[in-house]
């Protein structure tokens, strides 16, 4: 991978089998990417970038002044996330295996005294992993029909970098654990932009094409989902 040094931005540049140049800049930190044809030399795409200057740097902007989530410190009332709603923990603490529990607008946590803030968050994840891993098949199964593909397997992990991944060859899609706290619509999105990997592997013209097709209002799915706060460490997409 080339980079290019524009002032004070740093441009990651991939060059491969595609017709037309691509520019993308990504949140949280602004990183900027561009894919390019291999017939491109590297000249030619200084220009590019240079002429578009003003629209990175009104991204890169915009991204650092999106809202952060602060660090969870597990505390009774403190604000967490399921489904794009917001609720307020309650630590419980009990001699029992520990369990979540979710009860109108508060996320119970039923954990054993002297728990620390490291072993509440992991019961944590695991609440939402398992959340999330419970509402995939029947997404997948409707979009399988509708994007006409098959997912032979898929998965939670948590990623610092994505929302998602798609493994072509095993046709295997993995989502980013964040997004159980996301709506329902941006999880519906991200599994759809995986699935539609099945039948383009770029993010090219092809693939807006069918993005557009399968779900008119991607485009306004992915900005709220980029409009939402980001995890206090942030990752890109």
């Amino acid at each position: 991978m080339e980079q290019l040094q524009l002032g004070n931005i740093t441009v990651d540049v991939v060059q491969k089998d595609i017709k037309n140049i691509h520019l993308s800049v990504y949140p949280p930190t602004g990183r900027v990417r561009i894919s390019a044809p291999t017939r491109m030399d590297l000249d030619a795409i200084r220009v590019f970038a240079i002429s578009k200057l003003s629209w990175i740097k009104k991204q890169q902007a915009k991204f650092k002044n999106q809202e952060r989530e602060a660090p969870r410190e597990f505390l009774n009332k403190e604000s967490h996330y399921f489904n794009g709603k917001r609720y307020l923990l309650k630590v419980i603490e009990k001699d029992a295996a520990p369990r979540v529990e979710l009860k109108h607008s508060k996320i119970e946590l039923y954990v054993r005294p002297q728990t620390s803030r490291d072993k509440m968050k992991s019961i944590l994840d695991e609440w939402y992993r398992k959340q999330l891993k419970a509402s995939l098949p029947a997404l997948i199964e409707k979009w399988e029909k509708k994007i006409n593909v098959q997912v032979n397997e898929f998965g939670v992990k948590k990623m610092k970098t994505k929302w998602g991944t798609c493994n072509r060859e095993a046709k295997r899609i993995w989502l980013n654990l964040e997004l159980a706290k996301k709506p329902a619509e941006c999880l519906e999105y991200i599994v759809v932009h995986e699935m539609v990997h099945l039948l383009e592997r770029n993010h090219n013209d092809r693939f807006v094409v069918l993005m557009d097709e399968f779900m008119p209002k991607w485009k306004f799915y992915k900005d709220e989902l980029n409009r939402l706060p980001v995890r206090h460490e942030g990752w890109n997409y």
